[in-house]
């Protein structure tokens, strides 16, 4: 769309912890006719089977955001807003009382946005939302290459009956086709399961698995050589849920796992993933009240700017 018109408050004018309340005090998307980039919050969490509240995550990632220098990033080299123009899309309206009514809202809202929005960075809200996210995607870029960090596998049929909920989101999505099943990967999985037999219906779903062990094995660079070499130059779609970290890094989340991913070991995943066709992200499962010192809400705000930063590194080399 051109040079960027409004970039975020700089943190040298206006002190860091004033101004706008918007995604590291971007502008909103209401302020302008189109953009680049869009920070798109998902305030939901019906679909939760465990601890409640990411309903409150996208007004913590914002606040949290404002702890970011987002002007210059010094391992990419680039100063992503001046290459987007990015923009705050606000909240989704969601039903908090009827699960499939905000799987509508939130799909409906993601195309609205996507009207006036290159990509789409969204903040969660449980993981839930990424399945109509990923109809919204696909209706734009066809069939995805799905990386999704995770400490789980997000394949169960049906929880208590109910077949829509933050952990049979992918079922779903692979019964329509959402994912490219030779391009798509879980990276970071661990812990116990239900049964044996969960671990072959994932596989039945065409994923490819690299668990936390395999990172402690392979080293960051064996990981991104896996996950380059799945994806090749697929549209890709990165879906982060916060608890792919480990507790100690991110307690604030609704179903936390011991002997998770550092802070340091996601950022440098992410990092060595510039150059692959990223369309869209997501971040989810943030869950402020069991937060402790912003310690999740910084790390989940911090994954936003790095996803805004290679989607800025995908335009720039264009």
């Amino acid at each position: 769309m051109g040079e960027p018109t409004i970039q975020p408050v700089s943190g040298t004018a206006v002190p860091r912890y004033a101004g706008p309340s918007t995604f590291v005090r971007l502008p909103e998307l209401r302020d302008l006719d189109r953009c680049d980039v869009a920070i798109l919050g998902v305030p939901f969490d019906s679909g939760v089977s465990f601890r409640p509240g990411a309903r409150f995550g996208p007004s913590a990632i914002r606040q949290a955001s404002r702890m970011l220098r987002p002007q210059f990033h010094p391992i990419h080299e680039l100063e992503p807003f001046a290459i987007l123009q990015g923009a705050d899309a606000g909240d989704v309206a969601c039903n908090p009382f009827d699960i499939m009514e905000s799987i509508g809202q939130i799909e409906r809202g993601a195309d609205e946005v996507l009207e006036r929005a290159g990509s789409i960075v969204s903040v969660g809200g449980d993981h839930t939302v990424l399945l109509p996210l990923l109809r919204s995607m696909s209706r734009k870029h066809g069939p995805v290459a799905l990386v999704h960090f995770d400490a789980h596998l997000d394949t169960w049929d049906t929880y208590f009956g109910a077949p829509y909920t933050h952990g049979t989101l992918l079922r779903r999505a692979a019964e329509e086709g959402l994912f490219l099943e030779d391009a798509s990967m879980h990276v970071g999985i661990r812990g116990p399961l239900y049964s044996a037999q969960d671990i072959a219906d994932d596989a039945a779903f065409g994923f490819r698995t690299i668990r936390t062990e395999d990172v402690h094995r392979e080293g960051v660079e064996g990981v991104v050589q896996r996950i380059r070499e799945r994806v090749v130059d697929h549209p890709l779609y990165v879906s982060i849920d916060i608890d792919s970290l480990d507790p100690s890094h991110a307690p604030g989340t609704g179903t936390p796992e011991i002997g998770g991913l550092t802070s340091r070991e996601l950022l440098m995943i992410l990092r060595a993933l510039a150059g692959l066709r990223l369309v869209s992200a997501d971040v989810v499962e943030v869950s402020p009240p069991y937060d402790h010192a912003e310690l999740t809400s910084l790390a989940a705000a911090t994954v936003v700017y790095e996803l805004v930063c290679l989607l800025a590194g995908t335009t720039e080399a264009s």
